[in-house]
């Protein structure tokens, strides 16, 4: 019985032991969420936006008609990722597609009024298109990197 006593406890002990090295070998392990093709589409529009505003201060109207189609038809995500994002949307996919219409609509204008050399116009636009981006970013940036990437 006392030979059991001391197997139990020794067992008990290389258990203790090995947790913290398990616990370090899984969190090694774990793999970062991969990247969405999001992302990137996001990121691409973050750089033609900044773009854009440099053009506009030095009134580069020219810079600003080519990057405002763009930003109006940036690319969309591979379907398989598109149809994983509307099904977390869920009903409010329209409202996120509402969003992107309005980006596409203003960028669009804004292009236009850049050919035509009307920098008021084009500050209009732009100002739509940020409101737009914004609003997208409020109503979904937060909740989409806790369920797609597990970060806040």
């Amino acid at each position: 019985m006392n030979h059991l006593k001391h197997l139990s406890v020794r067992a008990i002990t290389l258990a203790a032991a090995m947790l913290p090295s398990a616990a370090i070998l899984h969190a090694q392990t774990a793999a970062p969420a991969k990247p969405m093709a999001l992302q990137t589409v996001m990121a691409t529009l973050g750089r033609d936006m900044q773009t854009v505003t440099g053009a506009i201060s030095r009134e580069d109207w020219a810079m600003v008609a080519r990057l405002a189609p763009d930003i109006a038809h940036h690319p969309a995500p591979p379907l398989s990722e598109k149809l994983r994002i509307l099904g977390w949307l869920g009903t409010d996919a329209g409202k996120f597609r509402g969003f992107d219409a309005q980006v596409h609509e203003a960028a669009a204008a804004m292009g236009e009024a850049a050919a035509r050399g009307d920098g008021q116009a084009v500050i209009t636009r732009l100002a739509t298109v940020q409101q737009s981006c914004l609003a997208c970013h409020q109503a979904f940036r937060k909740s989409f990197r806790e369920h797609f990437y597990g970060q806040p």
